[in-house]
């Protein structure tokens, strides 16, 4: 079996994905990657999101497609970024519909370690990429593992909130049981699709909290 460097709690839950021979390819492939060519993010926080969250306390759980293909952006966290990092647009426009919504002061940072150690699953898609290539690790297996993740994290946990945004993670999250999580959908906070309509003014952050105290959870400081 690979040894995987992710939280123990996660290696638990997913050891017998990581056993699966699509999985012994995915890191081939991906080990080949980082050899050859500039991958992000930095091989060591691939698995940054489950780090900052163990299975106990994930209650909340962001998609995401791809990680930032730009230099020094992605860092295993989706729409986050290190600090020092200029926010990209899409972060921009989610920290404003927070404090649309919560009134909360727009952060300087666009690091949002902050919201996974809160028990927010920043997952993306697919884990790496190719610098200045998006979606160049797209089907090679990434999308089934991640699968897997959110089929295990269901079974095990229920009263979960999953923020599905864009079609691509409404697609992906398609089968989460809605009787027992919650799930909210809306597009995604890219300007191409924010600008259009339907991203401002859906209030999901503060649906997600009060879902979240409703079932005797703490609230997330958004």
């Amino acid at each position: 079996m690979i040894d995987v460097k992710i939280e123990e709690s996660w290696k638990e839950l997913l050891k017998e994905e990581f056993e699966k021979p699509y999985f012994t390819e995915l890191t081939s492939f991906v080990k080949e990657e980082y050899k050859r060519a500039r991958i992000f993010p930095p091989g060591k926080l691939i698995f940054n999101a489950f780090n900052h969250c163990p299975v106990s306390k994930t209650k909340v759980v962001i998609l995401g497609q791809d990680p930032y293909h730009g230099p020094g952006q992605a860092h295993g966290l989706c729409f986050s970024v290190p600090e020092g990092i200029e926010q990209p647009p899409s972060l921009q426009n989610i920290f404003k519909e927070i404090h649309d919504d919560l009134g909360t002061p727009v952060p300087a940072s666009g690091n949002l370690e902050r919201w996974a150690d809160q028990g927010v699953l920043l997952l993306n898609a697919t884990l790496t990429v190719k610098a200045h290539c998006a979606g160049s690790h797209q089907n090679k297996g990434w999308e089934t593992f991640t699968d897997a993740v959110i089929q295990q994290l269901t079974r095990k946990k229920r009263n979960l909130v999953f923020l599905l945004w864009g079609s691509y993670a409404q697609r992906k999250g398609a089968f989460i049981d809605t009787n027992c999580n919650l799930v909210l959908k809306c597009v995604h906070p890219s300007p191409l699709s924010a600008n259009r309509g339907g991203w401002f003014g859906n209030h999901q952050f503060s649906q997600a909290n009060r879902y979240l105290k409703e079932h005797g959870m703490s609230e997330i400081k958004w």
